[in-house]
């Protein structure tokens, strides 16, 4: 009999009290349940995380170190390797058939 995989993780976390109280209300406010809740509160700052990635790497190609490439260079990069990636598809395409 094949595995059955589960969709969901469960996960144990623990709040202090006044903490643990204010999910509650905010779950009960939104009409929620605190799990939904907890999901929302994780998606907001993994959001804020990347986000926060995404500034930094900006910040660090706007200085000199971003190894002289120009708009155009990384246009013509992109390219190279839509291209290559899609001739290894063809061929990879042409193996199965």
């Amino acid at each position: 009999m094949p595995a059955i995989s589960r969709t969901r993780r469960t996960f144990t976390v623990s709040f202090p009290s006044d903490l643990a109280s204010q999910v509650g209300r905010l779950a009960k406010q939104e009409s929620r349940t605190t799990s939904e809740s907890l999901r929302e509160a994780f998606r907001a700052y993994r959001a804020q995380q990347l986000r926060k990635t995404l500034d930094e790497l900006n910040t660090l190609g706007r200085t000199d170190k971003h190894k002289g490439y120009t708009p155009e260079d990384v246009e013509s990069l992109v390219q190279e390797v839509g291209a290559e990636k899609k001739k290894k598809k063809k061929t990879g395409n042409r193996r199965l058939g």
